[in-house]
């Protein structure tokens, strides 16, 4: 080895021993005649001292920032008045008597210094360099943390880790695939895994009751802080299991993963809400549990008034707001939804039994009377969303999320998990005019919802269940269709017909035949669950080399054209548009 110890191991236990540390140079300084380096590598910063009468003195005093070297050298106390109780050698510092310099650095393009933080661009660009930084190195080791505790539970739990290939069929699953031309067959082409999903399943078929990997997933979509083109899944898969043995693993698994990263102990078992009851009281399937503000349908009370617009609508909800607010606060309230597609946003003031509001002409006293008591204001305003279900819903869920921050309601440093389940297994798509899964085609339905598959698909509940922290979901899964009958009605709704199921998917219909057993399964976001941890939802923070929001790496270049040479070997061509 080059070092004998790291620059974050010397304290004042290793006084008068000789070491060699290796590093980057963090800072350069001279003071009266004294020059004092301070020495980085990603476990701490040690200071070294290079003394007048030292050789390598004025060697000493032409390094720079980020030059990499050797030294070795005396660790001494520091002395009076400089010990540095935030450092972990900070009450040590080393008498170099020997330096090398292993590579010169130019003017690095970026600091790396957590104080300072460049564009993103230059971020990715010279991640190597972003990389370097504390927070980050720490942000990577806190993810290798996390991804050994996953390994660590699922172990104990009778889990084999088992990988899954990453040039597949291409198989629809929601997301544009990326795909891969063959050479060797020519005009065919692989596609990389969205997910692992139909080989998981598929290790069921094969006898392995538990399987997990922490998968890598790539999907061709348009990008987000908490969305990448490729990313990883702790996904995991069990046969001969009911919806409650898949969260009790999932959620053991979380709970070990906070403990491990965090310290934190999780005692509690995390809440069970069906999504009916997340959709009424929250508009969103992904609820943020850390503060209050629930929404109320008033609906049947709002069709009694005279308001033309509460009466024509679908749904009328209601955000209960207990905290006074200014006119000029509400209109700007009123202008931000607009922003946010809501066609706009009625308001009254609670007060006693009676609401105030330019739109309170046109309710009763008994109607006024009712909404209050519906939504149970004692004060505050009452916030109202007339629109279709699925608008209200979402403008309200908006409205609720932005003020739990404007007005502070959120707890802080709380993880507040919710498990959302009883899906409908459908969702119309009202572009195309058909059926689509609500998550994916592969979820067993309710076994009492079996005979509603083809005359009302929208009644068709399924074992679906979310995982979700603080308003995001980090995970998704559900009990499979094993029955390939089932699963061929499923596949005929959401259009796809025998033909083109077998086509699609005919391989693992065909594996369903020979005595597949009843299965489930679960996959965590892995990036966005570390990023949660951290208090950020940005999970580039938490990945060595992410992609920028056109999906490229300025760093590398990619993606890159090919060369016509490597296109012929391929059979390709490629037509610019002009």
């Amino acid at each position: 080895m080059l070092r004998t110890h790291t620059c974050g191991d010397l304290n004042k236990a290793h006084i008068s021993k000789a070491t060699t540390l290796c590093g980057w140079v963090q800072t350069r300084r001279d003071h009266g005649g004294i020059i004092f380096i301070d020495l980085r590598d990603r476990y701490g910063i040690t200071q070294i001292v290079f003394n007048p009468d030292s050789k390598f003195f004025k060697e000493a005093d032409k390094l720079r920032r980020e030059d990499c070297i050797q030294i070795s050298g005396k660790i001494v106390p520091r002395k009076e008045g400089m010990i540095n109780k935030a450092m972990k050698t900070g009450e040590i510092e080393v008498v170099a008597d020997l330096l090398q310099v292993l590579n010169k650095s130019e003017v690095p393009p970026i600091e790396v210094d957590d104080r300072i933080t460049a564009s993103d661009e230059l971020r990715l660009k010279y991640r190597y360099l972003d990389l370097r930084r504390p927070i980050m190195q720490q942000r990577l080791a806190l993810r290798h943390t996390a991804a050994q505790a996953a390994r660590e539970y699922l172990n104990s739990q009778g889990f084999l880790e088992i990988e899954t290939p990453l040039l597949i069929k291409s198989t629809p699953e929601g997301a544009r695939d990326y795909v891969v031309p063959s050479r060797i067959n020519s005009g065919k082409f692989y596609a990389l895994p969205q997910s692992p999903q139909l080989y998981k399943q598929i290790l069921m078929v094969s006898g392995f009751d538990r399987y997990y990997q922490l998968a890598r997933c790539l999907r061709d979509e348009d990008l987000r802080a908490d969305r990448q083109p490729e990313f990883t899944q702790i996904d995991l898969e069990m046969s001969f299991v009911e919806q409650q043995d898949v969260l009790d693993i999932v959620e053991g698994a979380v709970k070990h993963i906070v403990k491990k990263t965090l310290g934190t102990e999780i005692k509690n078992r995390f809440r069970v809400m069906s999504y009916e009851e997340a959709m009424s009281k929250y508009g969103t399937d992904k609820p943020d549990l850390r503060f209050g503000l629930e929404l109320t349908d008033v609906t049947d009370i709002a069709k009694k008034s005279d308001f033309s617009i509460f009466k024509e609508a679908e749904m009328v909800k209601c955000l209960p707001v207990p905290q006074d607010m200014s006119r000029g606060d509400i209109d700007k309230l009123i202008e931000w939804v607009k922003e946010q597609g809501g066609k706009g946003l009625a308001w009254a003031r609670v007060k006693g039994n009676e609401l105030e509001s330019s739109i309170v002409k046109y309710f009763s006293s008994d109607v006024q009377k009712k909404l209050i008591e519906r939504s149970k204001a004692k004060s505050g305003i009452l916030f109202f969303s007339a629109d279709t279900k699925k608008n209200a819903n979402a403008i309200l869920s908006k409205l609720r999320e932005k003020l739990g921050h404007d007005l502070k309601l959120i707890k802080e440093n709380a993880f507040e998990f919710v498990w959302i389940v009883d899906f409908p297994l459908f969702e119309w798509n009202e572009e195309e005019g058909k059926w689509d899964p609500a998550h994916h085609m592969f979820t067993m339905p309710k076994k009492e919802h079996l005979a509603l598959l083809e005359k009302h698909p929208e009644k068709v509940y399924a074992s679906l269940y979310d995982l979700v922290l603080n308003g995001t979901e980090i995970g998704s899964g559900s009990i499979r269709v094993h029955d390939p009958e089932i699963q061929e009605r499923i596949m005929k709704i959401v259009g796809f017909p025998k033909e083109v199921a077998e086509e699609r998917f005919g391989f693992l219909l065909e594996a369903f035949k020979y005595g597949a057993p009843p299965h489930g399964g679960f996959a965590v976001g892995f990036d966005r669950l570390v990023a949660l941890l951290q208090g950020t939802h940005d999970i580039r923070e938490f990945i060595a080399f992410p992609k920028n929001k056109d999906a490229a790496s300025p760093m590398d270049g990619s993606p890159s054209t090919l060369a016509e040479k490597d296109l012929a070997v391929l059979k390709l061509k490629v037509e610019h548009k002009k």
